[in-house]
């Protein structure tokens, strides 16, 4: 038996054909980024990579080769123990590493000594980077999408949501970017992904949608928290039909109390995040927002939020981006409960968006 190569641009549409996806890099290289569906046994880790990057710079680069030949080794031993030992004979992986190098090829080497039918990506995780972001704009250009649009606090996520479980193909931006697309919109205990790792996310999602039927997605900025939207999407989804929630404001209120209860529990938390509006809204008006909330007045401070902050301008900022905005179909939602939320839901999907 040989190792099979596999070249990055046809390896990323026949990621369902092989039983496990290898991931030979660092810990902090998987972090950042890595195929969907893929799995870390580092050939090297984080710490051993640094000391063999410094010997090889420091000593010589042979020095460094020997090191990292014996760590290597020794690593690919444990993995071949800890997670290899129950595979079948017709288990088939797919490996790779930063550039398709000697990390994924130690291992690669004895998988198919072992007797295992392996594939290695050809150019490793920098060649699938590159293919990801040349077939982006192409998957984003080939789908239909329906904007979600409605001020902040109108049940737009929720929305997506009852789609999605009414069968409707959803993008959630929102949820890939681990963000709510605001100053305050951060998630605590949900760090952001890395722009890599989002694009890869966005570049998973938009190639498992038919692109014969809908895709709602939410009407998002450029920039969702500290992630940008490849541009070719929000180019499509701004020049796409778009549909207005409408939500009583007393509704919009309650809607943010709940999904925002993180702040209504931890006044500290969110007094700090309002201080980054010191700057839009001014120092007075933040201080008097923070002293509100460490009252326990946060429904006033949420209500104000929406009045000063959210909604001005709003309607003017969405019709400026999104092209047919001004031809929005209308969707007055009584209530925020999920049943609302699903009816609402259904009528779209049967009404073909």
């Amino acid at each position: 038996m040989s190792v099979q190569t596999l070249a990055a641009a046809q390896a990323v549409g026949r990621l369902a054909e092989f039983d496990t996806i290898v991931d030979a890099r660092s810990e902090a290289e998987f972090a950042e980024d890595h195929l969907p569906g893929a799995v870390n046994w580092p050939s090297l880790n984080n710490d051993e990579r640094a000391l063999v990057g410094t010997i090889y710079k420091q000593v010589s680069p042979f020095e460094a080769r020997k090191r990292g030949a014996a760590l290597v080794a020794a690593n690919v031993a444990r993995h071949i123990e800890s997670e290899v030992l129950d595979k079948p004979k017709d288990w088939q992986p797919l490996v790779y590493c930063w550039r398709g190098g000697k990390r994924s090829g130690a291992l690669s080497l004895v998988l198919d000594q072992i007797g295992f039918r392996v594939t290695l990506i050809e150019g490793g995780y920098k060649a699938f980077r590159s293919a990801v972001l040349a077939q982006v704009p192409e998957l984003a250009q080939r789908l239909s999408y329906r904007v979600v649009c409605g001020p902040t606090g109108s049940g737009k996520t929720r929305l997506l949501h009852a789609l999605a479980a009414a069968g409707a193909q959803v993008l959630d931006l929102e949820g890939l970017a681990h963000h709510r697309s605001s100053v305050l919109g951060f998630i605590p205990g949900e760090p952001q992904p890395s722009q890599k790792a989002f694009d890869t996310r966005v570049w998973d999602a938009l190639r498992r949608f038919d692109p014969q039927r809908p895709v709602y997605v939410e009407s998002e900025s450029r920039k969702v928290g500290n992630v940008a939207v490849p541009e070719a999407l929000i180019d499509a989804m701004r020049a796409s039909p778009c549909l207005r929630i409408d939500l009583p404001d007393d509704e919009r209120v309650a809607l943010l109390m709940e999904d925002y209860a993180f702040f209504v529990h931890d006044p500290q938390l969110f007094c700090g995040r309002l201080a980054a509006l010191s700057q839009l809204r001014g120092k007075a008006t933040v201080e008097r927002w923070q002293a509100l909330v460490k009252k326990g007045e946060v429904e006033t401070v949420v209500r104000e939020l929406l009045q000063a902050h959210y909604d001005p301008g709003y309607a003017s900022s969405t019709q400026r981006n999104f092209v047919r905005f001004a031809d929005a179909r209308a969707c007055v939602l009584p209530d925020r409960s999920a049943a609302s939320m699903e009816r609402l839901a259904r009528e779209i999907v049967e009404a073909g968006g």
